[in-house]
């Protein structure tokens, strides 16, 4: 039987901001998700707790970001906090249409003041296919932050992901020069789906005017078919970033 294509999607979506914080967009957010329509959404900056905007934003749901994003279409979520404030936290979320089966978050903050993690999942694909591991990212704005973060990124990968396992790793990386790139290609076999699609990094940032490749979808036991960067109506009105979206078929 011939296995559907996985599509993925990965965002920054803004703690449910647009650009400027100057409107609440998160309802229109879930419906442009929803219209997407992929099996897996990798998000960061999810407003898991915000006791200040739950009293005094209009429309702010009575559940979590993710469970509102979720309800009735992504069946599994998994959340990590990244951040923590007096007033709440946000962090990385994987929304999924098939059984997450376990999940870890790991904190990679290198100091106090920069408070990053990385959001571990393994999911149950359909159709008696092997698990997918799947790691949400949001790494640090600067290189002495995210120098460390990627080394630790590689070796959760060495201890805990089999090297046949299939591997996906999204999210915003503030990678705008792409170092990245090497070390995930030489140390861990994986490639960028925009890159390889399309001969170059997807610039995503700021979605007005998208100028810096910082979100990006590495891979491991797939094969790309497509990748789109989603800057268009209604995206360009929404989050400061463009999302990314892939569609891949098993490679085994």
């Amino acid at each position: 039987m011939n296995q559907q294509p996985l599509q993925v999607l990965t965002y920054n979506i803004h703690k449910g901001f647009n650009t400027g914080n100057q409107r609440f967009v998160l309802h229109q957010i879930r419906e442009a998700l929803v219209a997407a329509d992929a099996d897996l959404l990798f998000l960061q900056e999810t407003q898991g707790e915000h006791k200040h905007k739950e009293k005094h934003v209009i429309n702010w749901p009575e559940l979590s970001q993710i469970e509102f994003i979720a309800a009735g279409t992504w069946p599994y979520y998994a959340y990590g906090k990244n951040a923590i404030y007096a007033d709440g936290h946000h962090g990385n979320a994987i929304l999924s249409k098939f059984p997450i089966t376990s999940f870890e978050n790991i904190n990679v903050s290198p100091f106090k003041w920069a408070s990053r993690s990385l959001l571990h999942g393994v999911i149950k694909l359909p159709q008696g296919s092997k698990e997918l591991h799947v790691l949400c990212v949001h790494l640090g704005l600067t290189g002495m932050e995210r120098r460390p973060q990627l080394n630790s990124l590689c070796d959760r990968i060495d201890s805990h992901v089999p090297h046949d396992a299939h591997l996906i790793i999204a999210g915003d990386f503030n990678d705008w020069l792409g170092r990245a790139d090497r070390q995930f290609h030489d140390h861990l076999g994986l490639q960028e789906v925009f890159q390889v699609t399309h001969g170059k990094h997807a610039r995503s940032f700021p979605v007005w005017m998208p100028i810096l490749p910082m979100d990006r979808i590495y891979y491991r036991g797939f094969t790309p078919i497509a990748c789109e960067r989603l800057a268009q109506k209604p995206w360009h009105l929404l989050s400061d970033h463009a999302p990314l979206a892939a569609s891949f078929a098993y490679d085994r």
